[in-house]
């Protein structure tokens, strides 16, 4: 059961890169608000499809759902059109890799302080930890190759100057 979640974790995880950069495509032809429109339809229309199929007449059955669930497709728009702008300011990479930092670090937040329903689960601080090793590792995936391009190119103009 372990491998099958994390197998999903992982597809999921490539899922969410391959359609930004879709997302960042389709932005590029026409606008934000549309491109969040279009995603946000075809995935409604996708879901709608595939939840009569899999789940038949339960689709409709809301009966024991947290009213404050329902603005989960508003939050939607914001995660698309957020990821949109983020790619086009940052590139894909830089913007991928604060979102998912963003997730883990909210994920902690909310499973250590028991929100949104979840269950409660103790905070300790290697997990912390382990959220400050994945920001640093970004920081120094952004940032750390520079000083090189920048020899880089200081060596290449020398070179052409002699």
């Amino acid at each position: 059961m372990i491998v099958t979640g994390i197998l999903l974790a992982l597809l999921a995880g490539s899922l969410v890169s391959l359609q930004t950069v879709f997302n960042s495509k389709v932005n590029e032809k026409t606008g934000s608000w549309s491109t969040t429109t279009m995603v946000l339809f075809t995935g409604f229309i996708a879901s709608f499809l595939i939840s009569l199929l899999v789940e038949g007449k339960n689709t409709f059955s809301f009966q024991h759902m947290q009213p404050w669930y329902w603005v989960s497709g508003a939050i939607g728009v914001g995660v698309v059109f957020c990821l949109v702008q983020g790619m086009k300011l940052l590139g894909p990479t830089f913007a991928i890799s604060i979102v998912l930092t963003s997730q883990l670090s909210f994920a902690l937040l909310f499973d250590s302080m028991g929100w949104l329903g979840l269950e409660k689960i103790p905070f300790s601080w290697n997990q912390l930890l382990g959220v400050l090793v994945i920001v640093g590792g970004i920081v120094l995936f952004k940032f750390g190759g520079s000083k090189n391009k920048k020899s880089e190119k200081t060596r290449g103009a020398l070179r052409s100057d002699s």
